[in-house]
């Protein structure tokens, strides 16, 4: 199994729509790239502790290829909106790669290279590749939230 870190905005919608990609085994929601150690949503919240609203997907690299899962990922949310995501504002919202190691690192920036070069979006891309830190599962309610709430089943 491998893992892949995605901040994509909110994250319920981004969680449910990973779930769906054959060959994604579990996914969790939770807060990376801050300073705060156990950051609880409230925290999160206030823009103030550095992390984002973060997917954490678990997946197998021989059901599915880390290049499906960019391809989803940059599918879900507009790229090229700095820190804002639709009606949400604010540092947490940001889009994000946190790369687990080398090869993920450098298979995202060269999709991100690749769809500015094509002009895929209006705009440049401002998604961050960044290397990976201690992923903070969110509180158990956001986990799997639009499933939970009757909302699941979107296809990507």
């Amino acid at each position: 199994m491998a893992t892949a870190t995605f901040g994509a905005g909110c994250f319920w919608g981004v969680e449910e729509a990973f779930r769906q990609i054959p060959g994604v085994k579990e996914t969790a929601v939770g807060y990376e790239g801050g300073k705060m150690e156990r950051p609880t949503y409230k925290d999160v919240c206030t823009d103030r502790t550095g992390h984002a609203e973060v997917v954490q997907v678990t997946y197998d690299p021989e059901e599915v290829a880390f290049s499906r899962l960019l391809e989803a990922f940059f599918s879900l949310h507009d790229p090229t909106q700095l820190n804002r995501q639709g009606p949400d504002v604010g540092t947490q919202y940001r889009s994000v790669v946190f790369a687990q190691d080398a090869a993920q690192e450098k298979a995202a920036k060269a999709f991100i290279d690749q769809l500015n070069r094509e002009k895929v979006f209006r705009r440049p891309i401002v998604t961050t590749v960044e290397p990976s830190q201690t992923f903070w599962r969110a509180e158990e309610y956001h986990q799997r939230y639009l499933e939970k709430n009757g909302l699941g089943n979107c296809h990507i």
